[in-house]
């Protein structure tokens, strides 16, 4: 009878990782070469008894745990899980899987787990929906703000393309700040047969702009002032102007659905006006210039607080690259209503964000920036500052009308913001433990904690009370 080789490649480079060690020095704890390592790695060898006990010896393992083989079942479980019609067009064939769990077998484990929760929660919302397969279809469907998340995290939150068409947009002619408004009206009018008046708020009681395509002429609420109405103007340019460059991004993007074209054509034009009004090169300047003063970057180009933050996730031209930041904004429900990240932090998609985050404090104090150092459950550590910000004021029933923004950057970032010259950034508690929101953060100790999370379950104690319900 032959004897049965034990292959342990996966396991033993996870125990050396776990060890912060590099094969050499894996090799000279075990008293073996840095080469026989490398192939018991890559499960090139069997490991033999003597080696067995040499791990449990320095690593304080069981060598049962070492050579116990789970693989089938892991490679069973991984082939089950890309069967799902989900990964159809992506489907990995037999040598891929198995190269998952030879190489990253934490990795396979993590994927299967997902795979697993994103089965039961639709199995919740079918029961949910009493067994509606269509409600529940569309309620897990993809709506028009993730399309529009999706597409500019693909590009990175950054549109050469529209960055050239700003660029051109004066067409060598300097205009100056305050002539701004007057050149959008002219060139309207000039250039596309197109009219601009302000009308009073009871005239369009429920918009901010309208563009009547048959009259040739676009109406301007007197609720907006003056920078707003400047924004408004250059976002119809650019979608005047600009449509077909609007409309590649959109469609090499593979993004179908009037809805969800129509609404990133908006954010698209969006981001060519801010674009317009803070041109690239000179922004980044004046960026460096006053360590990211928001305050000052609005003064400098005739824009709102709101706009330089949306406009500062977007220098990310290659060679010429700005801080990375991501932007979130949300309302006094705590909703989050708009997101866009260049950074690896995770924004809330759906609901509300976390209640730790600095950006609900700022409701307290309008108009005063609130920094803020968080650190995310990964152990991952950023830099926020937390405002609010006012919205137009159409009607006394819509007076107060205020939202707050946060602006944030990873921790390596920070020095280069006025904003954290003041703190001491090697105080160990200056970061406040954050989540994305309560339904998906794994923290249990946390005082602020409003509803299990839905991909896991905290354990309860009926012999503890913690500092909520959901604590024991």
């Amino acid at each position: 009878m032959k004897a049965q080789k034990n292959f342990i490649g996966p396991r033993l480079r996870q125990l050396r990782r776990e060890h912060r060690q590099t094969q050499a020095e894996m090799a000279r704890a075990l008293g073996l070469s840095s080469a026989y390592v490398n192939l018991l790695e890559n499960n090139q060898r069997s490991v033999s008894v003597q080696v067995l006990m040499k791990l449990s010896e320095v690593y304080g393992v069981d060598w049962r745990d070492i050579v116990k083989d789970d693989g089938p079942t892991q490679l069973a479980d991984l082939r089950n899980v890309v069967q799902d019609p989900l990964f159809s067009q992506t489907r990995p064939d037999i040598e891929e899987l198995r190269a998952a769990l030879d190489h990253a077998p934490r990795l396979a484990h993590s994927f299967i787990t997902l795979h697993k929760s994103y089965r039961q929660l639709t199995e919740r919302l079918l029961s949910v929906t009493e067994g509606d397969k269509d409600t529940a279809r569309r309620l897990l469907g993809t709506n028009p703000e993730t399309v529009v998340h999706d597409l500019f995290r693909q590009h990175r939150n950054h549109f050469e393309p529209l960055e050239d068409a700003a660029d051109d947009f004066r067409e060598g002619e300097e205009v100056e700040l305050d002539e701004f408004y007057v050149y959008l009206k002219r060139r309207l009018d000039r250039k596309h047969g197109i009219t601009s008046q302000v009308v009073p708020v009871a005239a369009m009681p429920n918009a901010l702009r309208y563009y009547d395509e048959t009259e040739r002429r676009i109406l301007l609420s007197q609720g907006l002032d003056y920078p707003n109405r400047v924004f408004q103007l250059t976002h119809m340019l650019g979608l005047i102007e600009h449509r077909d460059a609007m409309d590649r991004l959109i469609e090499g993007a593979g993004i179908k659905g009037a809805r969800e074209q129509a609404r990133c054509r908006v954010e698209l034009a969006n981001y060519f006006a801010a674009a317009v009004l803070m041109p690239y090169d000179r922004v980044l300047r004046e960026a460096d210039r006053t360590g990211y003063d928001i305050d000052q970057i609005a003064a400098r180009f005739g824009v709102s607080f709101e706009q330089v933050c949306h406009r500062l996730t977007t220098l990310g031209r290659e060679g010429r690259a700005g801080v990375p930041f991501f932007f979130m904004r949300i309302d006094k429900a705590g909703n989050v209503t708009k997101r866009f990240n260049a950074t690896a932090f995770h924004l809330a998609q759906y609901g509300g964000a976390c209640p730790r985050l600095d950006i609900h404090v700022s409701f307290r104090t309008p108009g005063r920036v609130i920094p803020q150092f968080v650190e995310m459950p990964d152990g991952s550590r950023y830099f926020t500052i937390n405002r609010t910000v006012d919205r137009p004021v159409l009607a006394r029933q819509t007076q107060d009308n205020r939202l707050a923004v946060t602006l944030g950057c990873a921790i390596e970032h920070a020095a280069k913001l006025t904003y954290a010259a003041s703190f001491q950034m090697g105080d160990p508690g200056l970061f406040t433990p954050i989540g994305i929101n309560c339904r998906l953060c794994p923290r249990q100790h946390c005082a602020q904690r409003a509803h299990q999370p839905v991909h896991l379950e905290l354990p309860i104690d009926v012999h503890r009370r913690g500092e909520t319900r959901f604590e024991s």
